[in-house]
């Protein structure tokens, strides 16, 4: 039943709609977004006042206003965030399908990030983005300040979690929004997932093992690798937002198996973007089909995100190159065959502008003889988490790459090819959180149900229950906010800030869940033969790789001035 405003007496368990009928829900949503967008804009200027120099941005101004930065691009992507939210809810309501889980999500969502707005946004653990950090203030309006006060309490998140207990058969708990096509296109990977990846995943970690060339066969006869390559290539074709829910879904049984896939999406959006017509032809349909694997190789030893100082060389050598120098951080390096490899073709230049991208051929190796190309060695790097491929290190002493094989078939345009690829591998990488966070909350829930103490389930404890709700409502704004960016990808719109966003926050969510899920476990979480300890060793790599966080909400930031 609507109500004219005043709030009535709550009793345990009562939510926001128990206040306010659906319409009022969403038309205090509606009244938030522009109190949010005002700070936003009072931030930036802010901001712009702190690091402008002589007319210009100053990169080193910048810099030395990073946690003003950084607190402006976490505000930023917070507010897309609600306005996703907010779109989404309008869109269900439209259809009749905004149902209470729904309305939970929504009204928990918007009151702990506008709450969040206003006492500080954490970055990390030990780091808050402040208000104060710009310089502001905010006293929230009465739509926000309602919402900070009813939507997220702890009645909400009990009413949420006991929802998400019969949730019906549906795949995520609220619905999507997306289209009945994609959401068929999710349960066929899903029950792939569930019937080929589940069961052997903990067990692949374990013993550090590659996925089984059988897995990969099976996601290529699925078109995985080719989804987003033009059908007339060899692909199906297929939007963005498709990758995204195959990611989403395969990342969810085990995030090697999801990021098979993006050495594929990066190659043929490099190939797509800079190739000549003879390398699109050559290329595209063998990674659509699988018959080849390829993997990036651009990262050196003491470079980091500072792909611009990269020094392996590739020198001229009649028609072809031979490339010298050496590589770190190689997902996938050693049974692939071909590298999109960046190198340092004119020698004279000490940033992006003198680097070149190569379609460099090598064989596949085994695990006796890893690297079995003449010019080319490498040892595996031991990690924590994340290892279905393998990352290894690469050294390159008179290695020969093909003349036709320089992407474009003009030297000097390899930073500007890679930073195509940009968009779409940061969308990827979010919609690979958003399945690593799923399924964190899954099995969280899970032993919170099974699990025993005090003569009740787990789940019965309000501590345990709200961190279910919030990594619920966590999963939904990340899967909004990256369900948008594909979007935009999908119809041509710049994306870059969109998509840094999702990875962004996606990266935080996913470690969020995995870290609480853990909890949830107790001490039986910090043995190893529990699947929780795999899900947090491998959400801990998501806000490191593509651009880890802090470089992220330093190039969010800057693109907010432009």
């Amino acid at each position: 039943m609507a109500h004219d405003g005043q709030p009535i007496a709550k009793t345990d368990g009562q939510t926001l709609t128990d206040h306010f009928g659906l319409s009022d829900l969403l038309d205090l949503t509606e009244a938030a977004l522009p109190e949010v967008t005002a700070l936003f804009e009072q931030g930036r200027e802010a901001l712009r006042a702190l690091v402008t120099q002589d007319g210009k941005v100053s990169a080193a101004a910048m810099e030395a206003n990073q946690f003003a930065a950084h607190s402006l691009s976490w505000l930023a992507t917070y507010r897309e965030s609600l306005m996703q939210m907010h779109a989404w809810a309008g869109r269900l309501s439209e259809a009749g399908a905004f149902g209470e889980m729904e309305q939970l999500l929504l009204q928990i969502g918007f009151g702990e990030y506008l709450a969040q707005i206003r006492g500080g946004i954490p970055m990390s653990q030990g780091e808050i983005a402040r208000l104060a950090d710009l310089g502001l203030d905010w006293v929230p309006g009465a739509a926000a300040a309602r919402l900070i006060a009813l939507g997220n309490t702890p009645g909400a998140r009990t009413r949420l979690v006991a929802l998400m207990q019969d949730n019906h058969g549906r795949a995520t708990f609220g619905a999507s929004g997306l289209d009945e096509e994609l959401e068929m296109i999710r349960d066929q990977f899903r029950r792939f997932a569930d019937e080929e990846v589940v069961p052997h995943a903990h067990g692949w970690h374990m013993r550090d093992e590659l996925i089984p060339m059988e897995i990969i066969e099976k996601l290529a006869g699925m078109g995985v690798f080719g989804l987003t390559i033009p059908e007339n290539l060899g692909g199906f074709g297929l939007s963005k937002a498709t990758m995204v829910v195959v990611s989403e879904e395969l990342s969810r049984g085990y995030i090697g198996v999801g990021s098979l896939a993006t050495r594929s999406e990066i190659a043929a959006e490099l190939i797509l973007c800079g190739g000549t017509d003879a390398q699109k032809s050559q290329w595209l349909p063998k990674l659509a089909s699988g018959e080849i694997l390829p993997t990036a190789v651009f990262t050196e030893p003491n470079t980091g995100s500072d792909l611009g100082s990269l020094r392996t060389r590739a020198v001229k050598d009649g028609d072809d190159w031979v490339v010298t120098g050496n590589k770190t951080w190689i997902t996938h390096a050693a049974r692939t065959q071909v590298m999109t490899l960046l190198a340092r073709t004119d020698p004279e230049t000490t940033d992006y502008r003198g680097l070149s991208m190569f379609l460099a051929e090598k064989l596949p190796g085994t695990d006796a003889v890893p690297f079995p190309t003449p010019g080319m060695t490498g040892g595996e790097i031991e990690v924590l988490g994340y290892r279905g491929m393998k990352e290894y290190e690469l050294a390159f002493d008179g290695f020969a790459v093909k003349g036709e094989n320089l992407l474009g078939g003009v030297p000097g345009q390899g930073f500007k090819q890679l930073m195509q690829t940009f968009e779409s591998a940061r969308i990827q990488t979010a919609a690979r959180a958003i399945g690593v966070a799923q399924n964190a909350l899954e099995v969280g829930m899970q032993y919170a149900i099974d699990r025993k103490q005090f003569g009740k389930s787990l789940i019965a404890f309000p501590r345990v229950s709200g961190k279910l709700a919030m990594m619920a409502v966590e999963v939904m704004i990340a899967r909004q906010l990256t369900y948008y960016s594909a979007w935009q990808k999908d119809h041509d719109k710049r994306c870059d800030l969109e998509a840094g966003m999702a990875k962004l926050l996606g990266a935080r969510v996913a470690w969020a869940a995995a870290d609480n899920a853990l909890q949830i476990h107790g001490g039986n979480g910090f043995a190893l033969e529990y699947q929780i300890s795999r899900i947090l060793c491998d959400a801990r790599i998501l806000s490191i790789f593509e651009g880890a966080a802090e470089i992220q909400a330093q190039v969010i930031a800057r693109r907010l001035l432009d």
